[in-house]
């Protein structure tokens, strides 16, 4: 016979998970589809490595700047409201792209890109915490996280079959795709005006028995934090909300670094630009499949630490025998390894990371940590792009994104570490 419980989390899950999911697609496709655009974009306005390196990082700069002040106002607004004015800004500004005249414009429109959908992916990570309990915490951030690899999966060939039509209503394949995969973002931005619920509390599609179990259960894991963790403070203040934001930075980096260039270094191989966006997508349909086991691996076992630290050397190393690696189908393995690994560290650290915060600190400290971490956005494809064309070769970029995750595996086993030599009433934690 089937629980409270279990009735209210399968109710929850249904209503929500799916929603999010495809949201979370279309963001991650409008963030990184310029890695296809640039297959054919670069050489027609004579955009340089370095010139597309900073302009798709830019896009971090803004989301830098504008997301905590987002993740508050989600906080004041409600989720319904705030996310479905992101959806609709964003939609529109990734149309937009498909405009682009020339490096000027280019790098306005990433900025204003990251202006629009700041606050998104951390919004969403605090209003799961708003409906999910700690046990089932790390397997619905799996859920909302395979969202990035799973983008990548139908994008990749999507994006490749659009850049490579030329002519359609006067367009070049790359501003079609712009415009394509814009789309779906603003009509799922009305969808969720209609279907997100701010709180359990409102929650009419639930039984009042269901309600209140969810609503007890929250407050008490929120009362047993607060008595773990007295003293709150300000999370922009937090040290330890800083030191995860740095901590991120390394593994959020592998992710962007790799997702902006892996089109220019599949293509490189002689494939045609389909055939470029079919075989990138098999990195991350093998990590959508890692992520979702991971993060049900590391709810089922109560562990975090570990079940970061071990996929992130599994993707550092990955990375870096790649670069040393000539043939193709080798240094694609070795590729799509380090992405499984990549997805798998991200899902768990953001279930350690919430576990680390005070729930006053929730929506400023998440969305703290996913800013800072969300900077490698825009300096490790400029350092790519600026190696590639020194060098010739995207290997070196690829080396140092293995290095500077390497220096966030040590700081994170360092970090944790530290704090559990602190009693509970440890400034670590305010």
């Amino acid at each position: 016979m089937e629980t409270i419980e279990t009735s209210a989390m399968r109710k929850v899950t249904r209503r929500f998970m799916p929603l999010l999911f495809i949201s979370f697609v279309a963001a991650f496709l409008d963030r990184v589809n310029v890695g296809f655009a640039a297959l054919t974009m670069n050489q027609e306005l004579g955009l340089s490595s370095s010139v597309f390196g900073l302009g798709a990082g830019l896009f971090f700069l803004t989301y830098f700047i504008f997301e905590v002040p987002s993740n508050l106002a989600l906080e004041r607004f409600g989720a319904r409201r705030w996310i479905t004015r992101i959806m609709m800004t964003w939609g529109l500004i990734a149309g937009a792209m498909a405009f682009i005249q020339g490096p000027t414009s280019f790098y306005v429109l990433r900025l204003l890109l990251g202006a629009a959908e700041a606050g998104f992916g951390p919004g969403i990570m605090f209003f799961l915490t708003l409906w999910f309990p700690a046990g089932y915490r790390a397997r619905a951030l799996g859920y909302f996280f395979v969202a990035m690899p799973f983008a990548s999966v139908i994008g990749a060939p999507i994006s490749g079959l659009l850049v490579s039509i030329d002519g359609f209503m006067g367009l070049k394949g790359w501003q079609l795709m712009f415009l394509v995969e814009a789309l779906p973002t603003i009509i799922l931005g009305a969808v969720v005006w209609y279907r997100l619920t701010d709180r359990p509390a409102d929650a009419d599609w639930l039984s009042e028995r269901e309600k209140q179990w969810l609503m007890t259960t929250l407050a008490t894991e929120k009362q047993q934090h607060g008595a773990t963790n007295p003293r709150h403070g300000s999370a922009l203040a937090n040290p330890y909300a800083w030191a995860l934001g740095l901590i991120f930075f390394g593994i959020a980096g592998l992710n962007y670094g790799m997702s902006f260039f892996l089109p220019q270094i599949i293509h490189a191989f002689n494939f045609s630009l389909r055939m470029t966006g079919l075989i990138g997508a098999v990195p991350f349909l093998f990590a959508s499949v890692c992520m979702i086991w991971w993060g049900k691996r590391s709810d089922a076992r109560e562990e975090r630490l570990m079940h970061t630290l071990l996929p992130q050397i599994l993707a550092i190393s990955g990375l870096a025998i790649s670069t040393v690696v000539a043939i193709p189908l080798m240094k694609l393995a070795l590729i799509t390894i380090a992405c499984g690994g990549i997805f798998s560290a991200i899902v768990v650290f953001w279930a350690f990371a919430t576990g680390h915060l005070a729930p006053s600190q929730a929506a400023a400290g998440v969305a703290l940590i996913n800013c800072v971490g969300n900077l490698s956005g825009f300096v490790d494809p400029l350092l790519i792009g600026k190696i590639k064309d020194l060098t010739g070769s995207y290997d070196g970029g690829l080396q140092t994104l293995a290095g500077i995750g390497a220096v966030a595996a040590f700081a994170l086993g360092a970090l944790a570490y530290g704090s559990r030599r602190r009693t509970p009433s440890s400034p670590a934690y305010d």
